[in-house]
C-alpha cells in the first residue's frame, strides 16, 4: 500500500540522503509526475530522476511502468477507502449526516481539483484498455463509492434511494467533464446543496 508523503517533503531530502524508503520514494514522484503530466506523459527515466534513484532500481520495485501506475492508483484508492472508515466512525447510525459529511468532503476535494484535476479521472481516460490493472482498480472503487451510497440513501429512508445516488454520481462526473464551463467547485458547492436538500425534505416527510 502506497504510504501518502507529500511531494514538498520529498523534494526537502534532496539537499541530503533521503530517509524515505526507495519504493515509497518512487511512488512520490511518480505520483506527482503523473498529475502534472499525465501517466502516459511521463517516461521512468524522469520518475528515477525525480526519485533520486535510477531506472534499474525502479525496475527491482516495479515490473513495468504499468505496474507502477496500477500501484500508485492502489494508494489513492486505499486512501479514499480510509475516508470511508472515517466517515462511518464518526456518523454511526447516522446515514443522513454521513452524506452531508461525504458531499462537504467531496466538495472541498472538486475545489481543490479545479486547477489540475482529478488524478483518477485523468487517469482513467488515459488508460483505455479495460484490463489495465490501474484502470479496473478505478472502476472497482467506482462501484464501491456508488453501492455505498445507494446504501447510505436507502439506511436514511429516501423514497428513491438509488435515483438520489445516481443524481450525485451524474453531478461529480459532471464536475470533471464540464469543469472548465461551470467550474468544479461550483459543481461541488451545488452537490452540498442538493444533499441538504435531500435530507431536509426527508426529514420533513418522516415528520409528517
Amino acid at each position: 500500500m502506497q504510504t501518502h508523503i507529500h511531494e514538498n517533503e520529498l523534494k526537502t531530502k534532496k539537499k541530503g540522503r533521503s530517509t524515505i524508503p526507495v519504493r515509497q520514494r518512487i511512488l512520490v514522484a511518480a505520483g506527482d509526475l503523473f498529475h502534472r503530466q499525465g501517466v502516459r506523459g511521463v517516461g521512468v527515466e524522469a520518475i528515477a530522476e525525480a526519485a533520486q534513484t535510477n531506472k534499474m532500481t525502479l525496475y527491482r520495485y516495479f515490473e513495468s511502468k504499468d505496474d507502477l501506475i496500477a500501484e500508485w492508483v492502489r494508494g489513492i484508492v486505499a486512501h479514499k477507502e480510509e475516508e470511508w472508515k472515517d466517515l462511518n466512525a464518526k456518523h454511526r447510525g447516522d446515514p443522513e449526516g454521513q452524506l452531508q459529511d461525504w458531499s462537504r468532503r467531496t466538495a472541498a476535494k472538486l475545489a481543490a481539483m479545479e486547477e489540475r484535476g482529478s488524478a483518477l479521472v485523468n487517469a482513467f481516460a488515459e488508460l483505455p484498455d479495460p484490463n489495465h490493472p490501474a484502470r479496473r482498480a478505478i472502476q472497482e472503487y467506482r462501484l464501491r463509492e456508488h453501492k455505498r451510497v445507494v446504501r447510505l440513501c436507502k439506511a436514511a429512508g429516501f423514497q428513491d434511494p438509488a435515483f438520489s445516488a445516481n443524481l450525485f454520481s451524474m453531478m461529480l462526473e459532471g464536475a470533471h467533464s464540464c469543469g472548465q464551463c461551470v467550474g468544479m467547485r461550483q459543481i461541488g458547492e451545488h452537490l452540498v446543496q442538493v444533499v441538504d436538500r435531500m435530507v431536509e425534505n426527508n426529514r420533513q416527510r418522516r415528520a409528517g
